[in-house]
């Protein structure tokens, strides 16, 4: 298995977390203890970030043999700070990476952090960080291309993506300034609106702007991702051809649009049903394998990959070649049997 969509949590934001003001941070807990603190609980500093050591003998354990690192959404608040504060955070955090995957060559390649609060920034550092061992793109957040006008600030990030073949993980998340979550937690049911209702909803517009609109025209050597199955796509587009015989006949159905758009997606976090029904729409050659990195993830996705009635060469492509020709030209990956080992 090649995970295109691990996260990682960075020890080298310890000091940054310790000085905010607000969750995410570490403070000290009644005991007297250090705690990372976030919005949904705390956890002991020595269980709050990943080691390689760890990382690797699960990866092992569990048969991946490259794992595409990036930042998990808890720290991405360093991409949305001062320029003063995020351009060295990025910056630290993309160095840490790449010797990682230097460190471990063709086990890791990973996605840069970037400081979105100036795209010119950012595509600076998008620049920057590519001449690293490893990096081979970077993690945007989704709401960056929520419609075709929010995307016009976002071309300067795909000009670079273009220029160097390199990747664009969409994740869902928030641009800096965006309220974020959406749902309050004193709302019922919060968690399952956010991280259910809310964030397939905003990848379904996402892909709707990269995938029904020509925005992605200029840029065909960009490689152009996105988690979760593109969100409700796959399961709605009935819906957009139904509703597009209707209201403008005149135009290519939503369903062949999205068949033919240079836009992969991963199958996190869904079961072998909606796999199946996002490769009759995508085609298995479109999909790749994400398990947001945890034990629980890698478990899920081999069983519904495993489970799914899509043929053993579909299901060969998602677990490890689609990725593995995506990633050939941009770094080492691991031999299959390596993982084994």
């Amino acid at each position: 298995m090649i995970d295109m969509h691990a996260h990682w949590r960075p020890a080298e934001l310890t000091d940054a977390l310790r000085a905010r003001t607000r969750e995410p941070r570490i403070v000290r807990n009644q005991d007297g203890a250090e705690v990372l603190k976030n919005r949904v609980g705390e956890e002991p500093l020595a269980k709050a970030f990943d080691d390689v050591v760890s990382y690797l003998a699960r990866m092992d354990r569990q048969g991946v043999s490259t794992s595409v690192l990036s930042l998990l959404g808890m720290c991405c608040w360093i991409e949305s700070q001062p320029l003063e504060v995020s351009v060295p955070l990025c910056r630290r955090v993309n160095d840490s990476l790449s010797k990682i995957c230097q460190e471990h060559e063709g086990r890791f390649t990973a996605h840069a952090a970037l400081p979105l609060v100036d795209i010119s920034v950012a595509a600076a550092e998008f620049e920057r960080a590519l001449g690293l061992p490893g990096m081979v793109g970077a993690q945007l957040p989704a709401n960056g291309f929520l419609t075709a006008k929010a995307a016009e600030k976002m071309r300067p990030l795909l000009e670079v993506a273009n220029r160097h073949r390199a990747f664009l993980f969409i994740h869902h998340g928030p641009l800096p300034g965006d309220a974020f979550p959406k749902v309050t937690g004193d709302t019922d049911n919060a968690r399952r609106r956010n991280g259910t209702l809310d964030m397939q909803a905003s990848l379904s517009s996402a892909m709707v702007t990269l995938c029904l609109t020509d925005f992605l025209a200029p840029y065909p050597d960009a490689i152009i991702y996105i988690h979760n199955l593109g969100g409700n796509i796959p399961y709605e587009v009935e819906r957009m051809d139904h509703r597009s015989m209707l209201d403008t006949s005149h135009e290519e159905l939503p369903s062949a649009r999205f068949r033919r758009a240079k836009v992969y997606v991963d199958c996190n976090s869904f079961g072998p049903r909606a796999i199946e029904a996002a490769v009759h729409l995508y085609g298995a050659e479109r999909i790749v394998c994400g398990t947001d990195g945890t034990e629980f993830g890698v478990d899920w996705t081999k069983k519904a990959l495993a489970e799914a009635q899509i043929g053993e060469e579909a299901r060969e492509k998602i677990l490890h070649r689609n990725a593995a020709a995506l990633l050939s030209h941009r770094a080492p990956i691991a031999r299959r049997e390596k993982a084994a080992a």
